[in-house]
C-alpha cells in the first residue's frame, strides 16, 4: 500500500477549492455563495493550523460575523478593496494590508466584498481543540469537536 506523496511546493492559485463550499447548516449556508476556499494547509498535512486561499466574487462574504474562544486568526488582502466588518465598525482593506483577531476577545468579524471586482485573500488560523465560535448577528454557536464544527442554536437546539 503507497503512502501519498505530499508535495514540497506548489502553486497556490493552481490548489482546487474545496468540494463543499461551507459546514454551515442552512439557512446559513447560502450565504456563502461566491466565496471559494482552496486549503493550502491540506495539501502540505499542516495538522496545527489552516491556511485558505480565499476568493469573494462580487456581493459576497467571508463568513458570517463570529469570534472564537481558542482560535487566533489572521488575514493578509491579496487582491482587491474587502470591508472588514467588526464590532468597532467597518473599515476598507486593500492589497497588502492584513488584521488579525485573537482568541477570546469576543470581537465579530468578517469581509465583504461589495466591490465589482474578485477579492482575493490568505487566511489563517490555528485548530485549537475546544475550540468555540460565536455569532452575534444570527442565532448559530459553534463547537470544534474531534476536528469538525458542530452547529446548534443559540439556546443548544440542534439545527436539522
Amino acid at each position: 500500500m503507497s503512502e501519498k506523496k505530499t508535495p514540497v511546493a506548489v502553486i497556490a492559485a493552481q490548489v482546487p477549492p474545496r468540494n463543499k463550499p461551507s459546514v454551515y447548516p442552512d439557512p446559513f449556508a447560502a450565504r456563502m455563495l461566491g466565496r471559494t476556499k482552496s486549503q493550502l494547509g491540506e495539501i502540505f498535512g499542516l495538522a496545527n493550523f489552516g491556511v485558505n486561499l480565499t476568493r469573494l466574487a462580487q456581493n459576497s462574504v467571508s463568513a458570517l460575523r463570529h469570534a472564537h474562544s481558542k482560535q487566533d486568526e489572521f488575514v493578509y488582502i491579496l487582491q482587491g478593496y474587502p470591508t472588514l466588518h467588526t464590532d468597532e465598525g467597518y473599515s476598507k482593506l486593500g492589497p497588502g494590508m492584513c488584521a488579525g483577531f485573537k482568541a477570546g476577545t469576543g470581537n465579530g468579524h468578517r469581509l465583504i466584498n461589495d466591490t465589482s471586482e474578485e477579492v482575493v485573500y490568505l487566511e489563517v488560523g490555528d485548530r485549537s481543540p475546544g475550540d468555540e465560535g460565536s455569532y452575534p448577528d444570527d442565532d448559530l454557536k459553534a463547537v470544534l469537536v474531534d476536528g469538525k464544527w458542530k452547529f446548534t442554536r443559540k439556546d443548544g437546539t440542534p439545527y436539522e
